[in-house]
């Protein structure tokens, strides 16, 4: 049953960073699964970028009083705003040295991909002709203001991403380039009023300039997406009861897309295929966490970075000892490197297979970190129901004509005809025909077709993206 949300004049913010950790041992019903994770990293020495948390009790808040905002929390929002200025020595829209900030959700139960995130929040055109002078690089600076422009477009207004990505490849025509790391920083100077002048035909506004105005707006677009059809569906499929709703996480930037010096991945301490005591993840250099999650570039294995980094690497495996145990748990993080610094971004308990979820609980066992009553509990009587999934024999998989080969997601093999669309996909399945959904790649309102198909296969992403994560704990 879920708690009673709090009064509108009760503590709605925590803060975490060097300063203070108010929110160490509040626990993920109240701060959220990320926002309880932050404090706890926090709180045991790990590099994380400072912030705060919105309550999901704010969240509740938010609905009984019909979508508004309690008063007093824009006041406690600015209050904790000041704080993280005076420790990073920086400031909300300046034109030296801006702040910017990711205003991210975190129910108390992990929907990888299934509410809103917006980044770089805090640019504006003033803030990002500051930014490229305090970082000397007026490629990254454009390049973060674009990104937001598109982001908050998207999530904020609820605009069609397309309509960017549009103004994208005219630009990238213009100047005879397919890459869009290949865009030189005039090509997106021009972006930036390109995405402008699209964002005000389709919301007949300005892109708001005001970065705490863009700050109320995002914490609304947060906790708006704690009922939109793909969360309340993903909560229907999972079994997720009982919740009073989403926090809101809002952390300072740090930049994985500032050159070739930096960089940003998702790994697992353990492989979630088959649950190997190995690091498992991806890294993408020159990137932001997005670019990752959402599957729109294709990633390189995590055991390829000694190449390109040898000391984070190093960094990452004594993370991942510190992390499994103080939480004696596999964890699913989220990091960035910036101009060689690695920074952690999230932790939380990392999804699995069936297979993997049997190893995992076995081998903690026998490195003492859980006992046998709690290796049990780890197994859910789901998971044992994929032991039992479909292969393919070796002598036929051996014998048949391969026609492409793929980064696979989760064991088990699937046949089906092919779907297109996540409706197509959904309207076959219930009609009976087993069908495996194709996308280029697939978005968190596809979650219905994505459950309905026998498989997925995408042409682009990698398997720590969101599309990967939720098939893998579906089996």
């Amino acid at each position: 049953m879920a708690k009673k949300a709090a009064p509108a004049n009760s503590k709605m913010v925590y803060y975490f960073g060097k300063r203070k950790t108010e929110g160490k041992g509040k626990g993920k019903n109240l701060l959220g699964g990320k926002g309880a994770n932050l404090a706890e990293m926090t709180s045991i020495g790990l590099p994380v970028p400072p912030g705060f948390t919105i309550t999901t009790e704010v969240c509740a808040d938010y609905y009984k009083a019909g979508e508004k905002l309690p008063k007093g929390l824009m006041e406690q929002v600015n209050k904790a705003v000041a704080i993280l200025e005076k420790e990073l020595g920086k400031k909300f829209g300046d034109n030296t040295n801006p702040l910017l900030v990711s205003v991210r959700s975190g129910a108390a139960v992990s929907m990888p991909g299934m509410m809103n995130t917006i980044l770089n929040l805090g640019l504006n055109d003033t803030a990002t002709a500051g930014l490229a002078k305090a970082t000397k690089n007026e490629r990254f600076a454009y390049d973060a203001y674009r990104r937001l422009i598109n982001m908050f477009g998207d999530v904020v207004m609820e605009m069609d991403h397309h309509v960017f990505e549009k103004a994208f490849d005219k630009i990238k025509k213009k100047f005879k380039v397919s890459e869009d790391t290949d865009v030189p920083a005039e090509g997106l100077k021009q972006l930036c009023e390109s995405y402008k002048a699209v964002y005000k035909k389709h919301t007949k506004q300005d892109f708001p300039q005001d970065p705490l105005k863009q700050l109320e707006l995002a914490i609304k677009a947060v906790f708006g997406s704690w009922h939109t059809d793909r969360a309340v569906r993903y909560r229907e499929i999972e079994g997720i009861r009982g919740l009073l709703g989403t926090a809101v996480n809002v952390q300072s930037m740090v930049y994985g897309n500032m050159g070739d010096d930096s960089g940003t991945g998702v790994a697992f301490t353990r492989n979630p295929n088959t649950g190997e005591n190995k690091f498992f993840g991806e890294f993408l250099i020159n990137a932001q966490g997005e670019d990752v999650v959402a599957g729109i570039r294709t990633p390189q294995p995590v055991a390829e970075m000694p190449k390109w980094n040898r000391q984070v690497y190093k960094q990452l495996l004594e993370i991942k000892k510190t992390l499994e145990n103080h939480y004696t748990e596999m964890q699913d993080i989220e990091f960035t490197i910036e101009r060689g610094t690695l920074y952690m971004l999230q932790t939380r308990t990392g999804k699995r297979t069936g297979v993997a979820a049997v190893k995992i609980a076995c081998d903690m066992v026998k490195e003492k970190l859980i006992s046998q009553k709690t290796a049990v509990m780890r197994v859910p009587a789901n998971d044992l129901t994929q032991l039992l999934l479909p292969s393919f024999k070796p002598t036929a998989r051996n014998a048949a004509d391969v026609l492409t080969r793929g980064l696979p997601a989760s064991p088990g093999a699937s046949k089906g005809k092919l779907a297109f669309t996540a409706k197509e996909a959904r309207e076959r399945a219930e009609a009976g025909e087993s069908v495996i959904l194709v996308r280029k790649e697939t978005s968190p309102e596809d979650v219905d077709g994505m459950h309905a198909a026998s498989g997925i296969l995408t042409s682009t992403g990698g398997m720590t993206s969101h599309a990967a994560v939720v098939a893998r704990g579906w089996g």
